[in-house]
């Protein structure tokens, strides 16, 4: 085993030597130069703002202003050291930033630029005072809530008593802010380093969405490998002895989601032996077998020659019975064993059973009565139930599973189901094509990522989902282009357009991963390292939240090794 087969999250090796925190603090000073502008009056020429954490509580901040950078670094090194000292803290994770830009606005005008910013997405500091001693990060902000009006509100807010409580956790139990309309209010951007244990000073990324993690350029298969395997770790870490998984955290403040999901269970599976077959770690497949354990004995109920995975509130979904043939078909498909062949046969008669003549799918029934409960509940069921038939055909060459998913297909292209830009549908629509290669079926492929180029380029938001449509959609085009009949429908494709997105996507995902040097400012960081989370949600980390970046991920990292394996040939 390699050094590299120990990184844990962080990208810190396990077992590799540990860099004092005298050593990693004199790497920061010796980085810093050049990089921290002067500005100009009324505010400090230098201000550095130090953050610690030991991972076990969020970071606490120090900081320093003078008028040139050796003033600054001794004033914010001689606080920090004192609030290490009061809090006992060892400096597992270090990191300095520094004020770049500075802008005096009021209240007022800072409460109507923030109505412009979708919510969690402001990546500005703010300081309460010209002299900035009163200063929050971007990232102090937005980990305890600071700017957050709850989840019926779709913009950044300031939230007076979450402001108030952190001001005064920080500044001191006196301490008052005056949030009046015609109030000065000091609007920051800044810039940082961030070094952790492995004395490794990593560059970050200033103002804009990439704000406040380290430096990635470009995306290379080393650093995936390690961020598939922190977040697949992660994944492993959330699945009790009982097989069931913690289901996920709201990290700004470390409580716990309690609601609970048998589909999400499944496809949270799915994903981790996707990451399994790159990582073979012992301890991710034991958690695999552990998770599928507990949604055989748990949550799969049988009628007669059908089985139905039943969910809360005794509902048969669906995507449910899908997700879990998925499961089941990858652990199949990898570990040559046939345990789960009887299960998977009555899964798909479960499914088949909601599936009517024309091809269409009931989605939701109830248990036990199979009543239909609704009709229609949310469109990725479909996708979902055919690429799950189409997973279990590649299995058993059954006939009756790829008849049904043609059958779908037909209303699939009849009801024009590309517009819903479907990742579940792109996968199935690959795995269809391979066996049944006819132009209809990539035309409606096509169809699915086709005019949607640009919302993959411009979306504000993560979303995992739009790289996994794009990584199946690579696939179905390089196929395609072997087909002589497929140049008719190449002509229509940009694919440097395509490759730009794709190749875009997958690397705005890493604005989504839970690095230490963004951890740090949440409650728990040790809980969440490696996670990914939904910054619009909070922050919120759910299993299904990571399955999907780490899909997507997975896939990619396919992609970079084949591209490495031509350019070696």
């Amino acid at each position: 085993m390699t050094k590299h087969d120990l990184i844990g999250p962080g990208g810190m090796a396990a077992g590799a030597d540990l860099i004092d925190f005298e050593t990693r603090l004199a790497s920061l000073k010796a980085a810093l130069p050049g990089k921290v502008p002067a500005l100009g009056a009324p505010f400090p020429a230098i201000t550095l703002v130090f953050a610690v954490s030991d991972g076990t509580a969020r970071a606490v901040t120090a900081q320093g202003s003078g008028a040139d950078l050796d003033a600054a670094w001794a004033l914010a090194t001689l606080a920090l050291r004192k609030v290490m000292a009061r809090r006992k803290l060892r400096g597992r994770f270090l990191r300095v930033d520094w004020v770049e830009k500075a802008e005096t606005w009021t209240w007022s005008l800072l409460r109507k630029r923030l109505r412009e910013v979708k919510r969690n997405y402001c990546r500005r500091g703010i300081a309460l005072d010209a002299g900035f001693g009163r200063l929050f990060l971007e990232q102090e902000l937005n980990a305890q809530a600071m700017l957050y009006g709850g989840n019926q509100v779709t913009h950044c807010v300031v939230n007076e008593k979450n402001f108030l409580l952190a001001a005064q956790q920080k500044y001191g139990t006196g301490t008052t802010v005056d949030f009046r309309d015609d109030g000065a209010v000091h609007v920051l951007e800044t810039a940082g380093l961030f070094c952790g244990e492995d004395g490794i000073v990593r560059e970050l990324y200033g103002n804009g969405r990439n704000a406040g993690r380290r430096k990635i350029e470009p995306l290379d298969h080393t650093r995936l490998s390690d961020i598939i395997r922190d977040s697949s770790d992660f994944l492993a870490r959330q699945v009790g002895n009982d097989g069931r998984f913690v289901y996920g955290y709201h990290p700004c403040f470390d409580r716990q989601i309690p609601a609970y999901n048998a589909l999400r269970h499944a496809s949270t599976t799915y994903s981790m032996l996707e990451a399994w077959e790159k990582t073979r770690q012992p301890e991710l497949l034991a958690a695999v077998e552990r998770a599928l354990d507990h949604l055989t004995t748990q949550f799969i109920q049988t009628c007669d020659d059908k089985a139905f995975v039943v969910d809360t509130g005794n509902e048969i979904k669906l995507g449910a019975n899908a997700t879990a043939i998925l499961a089941m078909s990858k652990y199949t498909a990898l570990l040559g064993s046939d345990r789960f062949a009887a299960v998977m046969e009555k899964l798909a008669q479960g499914i088949l059973h909601m599936q009517a003549e024309d091809g269409s799918f009931t989605h939701v029934l109830t248990w036990p009565s199979l009543e239909v409960k609704e009709k229609f509940r949310i469109v990725y069921y479909e996708g979902e139930a055919a690429f799950a038939l189409m997973r279990l055909y590649s299995l058993t060459k059954d006939e009756r599973w790829i008849g049904a998913v043609e059958r779908a297909f037909g209303h699939f292209i009849e009801k024009d189901y590309w517009k819903h830009h479907d990742h579940w549908l792109s996968y199935c629509t690959n795995e269809l094509t391979l066996y049944r290669p006819e132009l209809r079926y990539f035309r409606f492929g096509i169809q699915n990522f086709e005019g949607y180029l640009d919302f993959v380029l411009q979306r504000v938001t993560t979303f995992p989902t739009l790289l996994e449509l794009m990584m199946a959609g690579r696939k179905m085009l390089d196929r395609l282009k072997a087909m002589p009949e497929g140049a008719e429908l190449l002509a229509g494709v940009d694919e440097t357009r395509f490759d730009q997105a794709l190749h875009f996507r997958a690397a705005y995902l890493l604005n989504g991963h839970f690095w230490p040097e963004y951890a740090m400012f949440f409650r728990n960081p040790d809980r969440i390292l490696g996670s990914f989370f939904i910054r619009h949600h909070a922050f919120r980390v759910r299993i299904d939240d990571v399955e999907h970046y780490l899909s997507g991920l997975v896939a990619y990292a396919g992609l970079l090794e084949t591209a490495a394996a031509g350019d070696a040939v």
